[in-house]
């Protein structure tokens, strides 16, 4: 029985059994009769936790303080496996610029999706995708992956998609990530990360949670648990509307190329329907006057707000060139297709013709 659920810490009962718990929660155990103290355990991240895992099909899930704390926790608790990670780009710009920096000891293979099984060692702890890609929108077939993989576990970043539209375990995936404070929140009020996996895995990363103090805040886990419940609606009219602009900017003078799953040629391997059930709310586009037509673009939006982050009840664009993967060097953001030109955009609950009206008045 929790005393002080409010409580930086807990009082105590019979002091050896609270010890007892305190080694059980150090080592990764779930709790089991006394939180101790609220860097080990919080119930409200643990209701919000047991909720997620029941979306996302999984037997555990463990909440961090934001989604690249998640992230590092990941590459942390597969230390013990090995010191070598495969990822295929193009991804998110922080996790790039991690994944690529070395700071926590790994060594990182970077590939297309075709490529991982050419990339795997016996030193191997991880392959790390993201799909649908940040921000170039592309598809990675997970199931694939994890057949080029074999016996090295999968981790999927599957922030854009959500529980709603794809839930990577159903796929073979061991870990699925979650920036949490982009859909999952859905309103812009809370910072944090999730990892889905099973049990075992889940020991080891609240193991890492508890000695790196990257617990999610009870707020936030109260903020989460409770955007879960409008989650489906808030995705899939957001991406009704995603839908309808990326058409209509398809066919605009001023746009080169419109990057978005929905649209024909967007999913070349034919994953929507099999692995997604829908191509979401994000989409980019590529404007044919560079860099200056997107700083221009991003001037003269007055509904959609110029921002980073994504999946708010709020239309959010930004420049990931400048913006999102500023991080990441120019000959490698080209690679990904990151262009001078591109941007983003995360479609929210606005009224779709009124964002029509904003974009096209920001292109004219």
């Amino acid at each position: 029985m929790f005393i002080k659920d409010n409580s930086t810490t807990n009082p105590m009962g019979d002091p050896v059994e609270c010890g007892e718990e305190l080694g059980h929660l150090a080592s990764g155990g779930d709790v089991r009769n006394c939180a101790v103290y609220a860097r080990l355990y919080n119930p409200t991240v643990g209701r919000f936790e047991k909720a997620l895992s029941q979306l996302e099909g999984t037997e555990a899930t463990v909440a961090f303080a934001s989604g690249m704390a998640a992230l590092s926790a990941l590459l942390l608790a597969v230390r013990e496996d090995g010191d070598h990670v495969v990822a295929v780009r193009p991804m998110y710009g922080s996790s790039d610029h991690l994944l690529a920096s070395g700071m926590l000891g790994a060594r990182v293979d970077f590939c297309r999706p075709d490529e991982v099984g050419d990339h795997i060692r016996p030193e191997t702890a991880l392959v790390f995708v993201e799909t649908p890609s940040n921000p170039t929108l592309d598809l990675v077939d997970i199931a694939d992956v994890v057949r080029q993989a074999g016996k090295v576990p999968v981790g999927v970043d599957s922030t854009f998609a959500t529980p709603v539209l794809q839930r990577p375990v159903e796929q073979g995936a061991t870990f699925v990530l979650h920036s949490g404070t982009k859909f999952l929140g859905g309103h812009g009020d809370v910072v944090a990360g999730t990892i889905s996996t099973t049990e075992a895995w889940a020991r080891r990363l609240r193991s890492v949670r508890v000695m790196t103090g990257a617990l999610l805040h009870p707020l936030g886990a109260y903020l989460l648990h409770r955007g879960l419940q409008t989650l489906p609606i808030r995705v899939r009219t957001a991406q009704a509307s995603a839908r309808a602009l990326a058409e209509r900017l398809s066919g605009h003078p001023a746009v080169a190329r419109v990057q978005y799953p929905g649209l024909p040629g967007g999913d070349p391997k034919g994953l929507l329907g099999r692995q997604m059930k829908g191509p979401g709310s994000l989409l980019s586009f590529d404007l044919r006057g560079g860099l200056d037509a997107a700083l221009s673009l991003l001037s003269r939006v007055r509904l959609a707000t110029p921002a980073v982050s994504l999946g708010s009840c709020d239309t959010l664009i930004q420049h990931p060139w400048s913006m999102t993967h500023r991080v990441v060097p120019p000959e490698t953001k080209r690679e990904m297709g990151v262009t001078e030109g591109l941007i983003r955009l995360s479609v929210g609950l606005e009224d779709p013709e009124d964002l029509w009206a904003d974009l096209e008045q920001a292109l004219a």
